[in-house]
């Protein structure tokens, strides 16, 4: 069985590319690990992507440089889905995992500046 993610699911930045209401597409590069069959990413709980999210959770992922300007591997299409306190409790630490000291510098000075509220796990689930 092949990687449902490609390189995104190992990659050290993966481009996901939310949708506006008329369609139009944007893309944001963030930092992604895979937790089991998904690839979790976490970000900040009040950003423009959670909103598209809420109002439609068809996605795509692409593995990208730090920047987004660079994509590569294959486009994979997906399902988010707006984690629960337990589940970015979870996003945070595979997070904190694959980045090593970094990503828990980051995980911990986030939640130090904004509280465990102030940033939200998305979990996305490939479509076949």
């Amino acid at each position: 069985m092949t990687a449902p993610f490609g390189q995104a699911g190992t990659a050290k930045y993966v481009q996901l590319t939310t949708f506006r209401n008329d369609g139009t597409p944007v893309a944001t590069p963030l930092w992604a690990a895979l937790d089991g069959d998904k690839l979790v990413m976490w970000t900040v709980t009040d950003s423009w992507k959670v909103k598209r999210i809420r109002r439609n959770p068809e996605v795509l992922v692409q593995a990208c440089d730090a920047r987004g300007k660079k994509a590569f591997g294959d486009i994979v299409k997906g399902t988010a889905e707006i984690q629960d306190a337990g589940g970015t409790e979870r996003t945070r630490k595979a997070i904190a995992k694959k980045y090593g000291i970094l990503g828990w510098i980051t995980v911990k000075g986030s939640q130090l500046r904004r509280g465990d509220g102030g940033t939200i796990g998305l979990a996305i689930t490939p479509r076949e």
